[in-house]
């Protein structure tokens, strides 16, 4: 069996921004104002759910699908693979899964592009590889990773996006009505507003536990302020507290909460992993599976492990295949507490899906079948193409 054919779609589905919700003037991002940034977050949003999917397709007619976490510029991720990546995979045995993948990575390591938009589109790809792999063999890719510890991955909920503590205290409510246990808080308000927020939740819903997430947005003196009051607290985890290049600053907060502190969403690679490891920078690991693709995620888990670490797949504005990608590594890793379970996306995420993702406040079930389980329809997928 040899690759004929790499495909990119490049997906952008309009919506009243279905992953921020308001703005913190009630307003809502409109497709028309493009690219955003949303202070004090400093990273550019899209008003539109913008992703890309790639198509392996092979001679004896088995194809496998791969989707990279591109929120922003999809044009460019597609663009990498289309011109260098996809073509040096044509004609190869997609089989030799790992080998293709450390070859891919090597086409650019020199250039220092085991990050970036290179990453990312080498992610799709190797996601690709294993749905494949999984379709050629009829196994499900959580299988031929080595087995799935569960097939039931708890879930917490990601962000409450409502622009007043009263909304956002509401929202958790209902969420904890309906059966969630968990939820992630999108703060780096300030510290005294972020605790004003964790506090007004609390209260709403006194059994949740509550995580909080704060953008890379605080200094190390202010990241120190709200661990420790996230301490008293006993907050779940503290993702993402100062700048995501500011490994030593991590290890110092680390060191001095005991809350643990969560990194993940801006690294790539196993390398950079590492370094947060072995500097016990990082108390819960957060690889995106469409960023670091699945043969660099359970590398990335086994460093992990035999840290003593846990690892919590990150998961933002991916459709269906990213999504059924990161429910099968995290079934497949033995300390994977619970997955992102991101409510304003699923909808966008299951519409090029045939058969829905089973999944909700309380976790997901992992797809059933081969490969990665869904069944991806080309037709949804050319309207929204051309929707784009």
């Amino acid at each position: 069996m040899r690759i004929t054919q790499v495909t990119t779609y490049i997906l952008k589905q309009a919506t009243e921004s279905a992953y921020l919700g308001k703005l913190d003037d009630g307003s809502a991002p409109r497709a028309e104002r493009g690219y955003f940034v949303r202070p004090p977050w400093r990273s550019l949003y899209s008003a539109h759910m913008e992703s890309v999917l790639v198509r392996i397709r092979t001679d004896e007619g088995v194809d496998g699908w791969g989707e990279a976490l591109a929120p922003v510029g999809p044009e460019v991720v597609a663009a990498i693979v289309d011109r260098m990546l996809g073509p040096w995979l044509v004609g190869r045995d997609p089989m030799a899964v790992r080998p293709l993948w450390d070859g891919m990575r090597d086409l650019m390591r020199e250039r220092g592009h085991l990050v970036g938009h290179q990453a990312d589109a080498l992610a799709a790809l190797d996601i690709a590889l294993w749905d494949l792999a999984g379709k050629a063999c009829g196994l499900p890719v959580a299988q031929l990773l080595g087995g799935a510890y569960r097939t039931e991955i708890p879930a917490y909920v990601s962000g409450l996006p409502e622009p007043t503590d009263e909304g956002r205290a509401r929202l958790a409510a209902d969420w904890a009505a309906q059966g969630a246990s968990t939820v992630k808080l999108a703060l780096g308000k300030g510290v005294d507003a972020d605790l004003a927020t964790y506090d007004a939740v609390a209260a709403a819903a006194p059994g949740l536990r509550i995580a909080v997430d704060a953008h890379w947005v605080y200094t190390l003196p202010e990241a120190l302020e709200l661990g420790r009051e996230l301490d008293r607290r006993r907050a779940l985890f503290f993702e993402a507290p100062m700048a995501p290049e500011d490994t030593e600053g991590h290890r110092e907060l680390a060191s001095r909460v005991t809350t643990p502190i969560a990194v993940g969403e801006a690294l790539r690679n196993r390398y950079e992993f590492r370094d947060w490891l072995d500097g016990r920078a990082v108390g819960l690991v957060q690889p995106d599976v469409a960023r670091t693709g699945i043969t660099e995620a359970m590398t990335i888990a086994a460093l992990a492990d035999a840290r003593h670490v846990p690892v919590a797949c990150h998961h933002s504005v991916g459709l269906g295949v990213a999504l059924a990608a990161g429910l099968h590594v995290s079934a497949a890793v033995a300390d994977c507490p619970f997955f992102e379970f991101q409510p304003t996306t699923l909808p966008f995420a299951q519409r090029i899906l045939r058969t829905p993702i089973a999944g909700g406040p309380t976790g997901f079930t992992l797809p059933q079948g081969p490969g990665l389980g869904v069944d991806v329809d080309e037709d949804v997928l050319d309207d929204i193409v051309k929707e784009g």
